[in-house]
């Protein structure tokens, strides 16, 4: 131990990955079987569990680490078992856009236990037992503990440096603590939210990248006299991207889900979309289907979140999306979003295009759309809507929404007698356009209850059903 002054210091101590005292009560708190993730000596210390032949391992968490892990393991052949005690892998996104990568894990042989959680871990000869709520036991070579992080805030506290209730260390717009010498960057600190305001803890490396910058450039301009030279920190938004197989899911901003949670009083009124375009124009070889879901406010078409899963290409449109976010984009700037187009990269009208089309038409009043989830919700009701499906009879017959009649678009306006002006009608085509055209056509014909299933039966297969 020794004493080292400063004029200024960061503190950059990041976040710890959760280890709970009680569930390692019976194997010890250094089981060499029961490891987390941390840094590259923890990750030589699996691979090198791995590398001794364990047959079985046990992963707890359901979050970014924890599906790359167990990928990671599959790949080398050990069978694996994922538990969340969420009712979904990757908290963070909303639950029908994880719906395909939880069916990516199921058919490449992990085990997933979603809705479950393990409240005991027990050392079983080399390996370790993990008991589940109900009793059940799970037996494993190896455990990997990925249930999250909490910041690593011991030196903060011992400085007296205030924290919020989750441990958070509090920092200004320049990320200076409470005591204005010492300034705090990374996974240990609250951030602004930028578009609920407020703050929030998100543990990201690309945010920690940029705050150290900031921080280190605010210093030198006190130092220099040019404190105003210094923007201060925007906020963490929350960008993120994930691979599990042959699949890749990013979100930034916020979920619906987030938006639900924060209340009447912290989001405004906000519209969903879903738009299911090819990653690049669809006649040339190896176009694959994107699944975005657009989240922006009602009145104005500001874009509040967005999450997209795909093959191909997934990255590029969420860097896009948040990019927009950041500079208060609205689904009107997406309209006219002018994207580099070869057939090989993507299409004249970009996927960033179509979803600005969409969100354009619902803030003009031309569509009001109904999301997978709520159509499902209402279909329960005492009184549900008229579902029409405005597809070829072929396709009708191949696969269709439970109830739903068949009306080809080519026949509705002949047809628009034969559906009711007292109750709520639907229509859906296989990803929408046919399904607006439709939604059109009704109400010039007198059903004005009408809305459109937003990205039409591929969403309703790939979000709601689970059927890929």
């Amino acid at each position: 131990r020794y004493r080292e002054p400063f004029d200024f210091l960061i503190l950059s101590t990041g976040a710890a990955p959760l280890r709970p005292a009680n569930l390692l009560a019976k194997v010890g708190l250094k089981h060499p079987c029961v490891v987390s993730l941390r840094n590259l000596e923890d990750v030589d210390q699996l691979k090198g569990i791995v590398d001794s032949g364990v047959q079985k391992a046990i992963v707890l968490g359901g979050g970014f680490i924890g599906v790359e892990v167990a990928e990671q393991l599959v790949h080398r052949g050990v069978a694996t078992t994922l538990v969340e005690k969420n009712p979904q892998v990757l908290p963070p996104f909303d639950a029908e856009m994880v719906v395909p990568l939880e069916q990516a894990l199921v058919e490449r042989g992990v085990a997933l236990h979603l809705s479950d959680a393990v409240v005991d871990l027990e050392p079983d000869g080399h390996g370790v037992r993990a008991i589940v709520t109900d009793g059940r036991i799970l037996e494993g070579d190896v455990v990997v503990l990925a249930i999250g992080v909490q910041p690593e805030n011991l030196l903060a506290q011992a400085a007296g440096l205030k924290t919020n209730d989750r441990g958070a260390v509090k920092v200004n717009e320049y990320l200076q603590t409470n005591d204005p010498h010492i300034y705090a960057v990374g996974d240990v600190i609250e951030v602004p939210d930028p578009i609920l305001g407020g703050s929030t803890h998100i543990p990201l490396a690309g945010p920690a990248n940029r705050q150290g910058r900031l921080a280190a450039d605010h210093i030198i301009a006190r130092v220099q006299g040019k404190v105003d030279s210094v923007p201060p920190y925007r906020g963490s938004q929350g960008s993120a991207i994930v691979r599990v197989f042959d699949l890749t899911a990013a979100i930034t901003g916020k979920s619906e889900k987030a938006l639900q949670r924060a209340g009447k009083e912290r989001h405004r009124d906000y519209e969903v979309i879903y738009v299911h375009p090819y990653h690049h124009a669809h006649y040339y070889p190896g176009a694959k289907r994107l699944t975005i879901k657009l989240i922006f406010e009602a009145s104005s078409g500001r874009i509040l979140g967005a999450q997209a899963v795909g093959e191909e290409a997934v990255d590029k449109r969420i860097d896009v999306l948040a990019m927009g976010i950041q500079m208060g984009a609205t689904v009107f700037d997406l309209e006219e979003a002018e994207l580099c187009y070869s057939p090989q990269y993507g299409s004249a009208k970009d996927a960033i295009n179509l979803a600005g089309f969409q969100g354009a038409n619902v803030v003009r009043g031309g569509t009001i759309p109904i999301t997978p989830v709520e159509l499902r919700a209402t279909l329960e009701t005492a009184t549900p809507p008229m579902v029409v499906d405005v597809r070829s009879p072929a396709e009708f017959d191949e696969d269709h929404i439970p109830g739903s009649i068949n009306i080809p678009l080519p026949e509705l306006r002949t047809r628009v007698g034969e559906l009711p002006t007292d109750r709520p009608v639907v229509t859906y085509c296989a990803v929408g356009q046919r399904g607006y055209f439709a939604e059109r056509v009704l109400r010039q014909g007198g059903v004005t209850a009408v809305r459109n299933l937003t990205g039409g039966f591929v969403s309703w297969q790939r979000l709601v059903s689970g059927s890929v």
